[in-house]
């Protein structure tokens, strides 16, 4: 028995030495799942400060794109009542510009009615221009028979006058050789 407790014990030790050699084995595999755990953690721990650093940015870009979204917000709500004020001018204006266009047809229509009216009148002063030359020629022409008459009565005066003169003349040379 005594070699079966020396094999034993030689068992049991080279059992242990497996046993301790199988420990450091799986040991050792275990720290070098430690040493990639460490390294996936230092990595993701260093993702997570990039990415912490980076979401501290984002959102300060994001805080930054709201107060520019509130800007353009506030833009466009003064662009839409700059464009309602616009299109009320614009009505307006136009609403003006129908009533002018509407006056500007009546002077028109007015303007072609006075122009009708002046040629009528322009025609008429023309026709009555005509008639007094018309009557003009004919008073001249009743001046110049009247004057004419009258040179004529004026030459007959002057005929008869001297035929009076004559006569008194022959009566006093006749009457002064008879007393």
């Amino acid at each position: 028995m005594k070699n079966f407790q020396q094999n034993l014990l030689i068992v049991l030790a080279l059992a242990l030495c497996g046993l301790c050699a199988w420990q450091w084995y799986f040991q050792t595999v275990q720290r070098a799942r430690i040493d990639k755990l460490d390294q996936t953690i230092y990595r993701q721990l260093t993702l997570l400060q990039a990415n912490g650093g980076s979401i501290k940015n984002m959102e300060a870009e994001i805080s930054g794109q709201q107060a520019r979204i509130a800007e353009l917000k506030q833009a466009a709500v003064t662009n839409d009542q700059t464009i309602l004020a616009q299109k009320r001018e614009m009505l307006r204006l136009q609403f003006s510009c129908d009533a002018l266009s509407n006056e500007i047809v009546q002077y028109q229509s007015i303007t072609n009615a006075l122009a009708a009216k002046l040629r009528e009148t322009y025609d008429g002063i023309r026709k009555q221009n005509e008639a007094v030359k018309e009557l003009v020629a004919q008073r001249d022409d009743a001046v110049q028979k009247y004057n004419d008459g009258v040179k004529a009565r004026n030459e007959l005066t002057t005929q008869y006058n001297e035929l009076v003169e004559r006569f008194n003349k022959l009566q006093n040379a006749g009457g002064a050789g008879k007393p």
